[in-house]
């Protein structure tokens, strides 16, 4: 596998970087490699990415997620299989370091040559500085998703309240 992590810095709190990133669907408003991501589930999404005429559609499972900290998801082709993982974190200076680490398995000669020429290196990069770009012109975010999720598995938001007690209702 082929791993290839960059960091950023943004000048915005924690919060704002990661609610912002947790809005999929805004990708394309600020990405030009991303064409499409469409939601769902809060576990699951659809990525379309693109470049020029070239275009590859893939499904991606969020692994793990927690608020303010990062989220690590996994690729469910098995032509572009990645993992990956986005960490948010403070810098001294009050701003975010957004590190994004992402692991392809690389197949094909096509694969081999970006590998060797930097490229994927070269477009994360970009990406990130397109990302910082969008959020601290906004400065704040558009919106949120604060959940958490294990093992790829959405956690309950708030606990369940208390079941009734009595087995059945009195008939009469």
């Amino acid at each position: 596998m082929n791993t290839v992590e960059e960091t950023i810095d943004i000048a915005v709190p924690v919060r704002t970087a990661y609610n912002q990133w947790t809005q999929f669907r805004s990708f394309p408003r600020f990405m030009s490699v991303v064409k499409k991501v469409e939601q769902v589930r809060p576990n699951m999404t659809r990525w379309v990415l693109g470049c020029g005429p070239v275009r590859h559609e893939f499904a991606a499972e969020i692994v793990e997620q927690q608020p303010d900290i990062g989220l690590t998801w996994r690729s469910l082709d098995r032509r572009f299989s990645h993992r990956g993982e986005v960490s948010f974190r403070p810098s001294a200076s009050g701003d975010t370091l957004v590190t994004v680490r992402i692991q392809m398995e690389r197949r094909g000669v096509a694969d081999l040559v970006a590998q060797r020429s930097g490229a994927t290196r070269r477009v994360l990069r970009s990406e990130l500085g397109h990302f910082k770009e969008f959020i601290e012109g906004l400065g704040e975010a558009g919106g949120a998703w604060r959940g958490v999720i294990r093992d790829g598995r959405v956690q309950q938001m708030e606990p369940e309240p208390p079941r009734c007690q009595v087995p059945h209702w009195p008939v009469g």
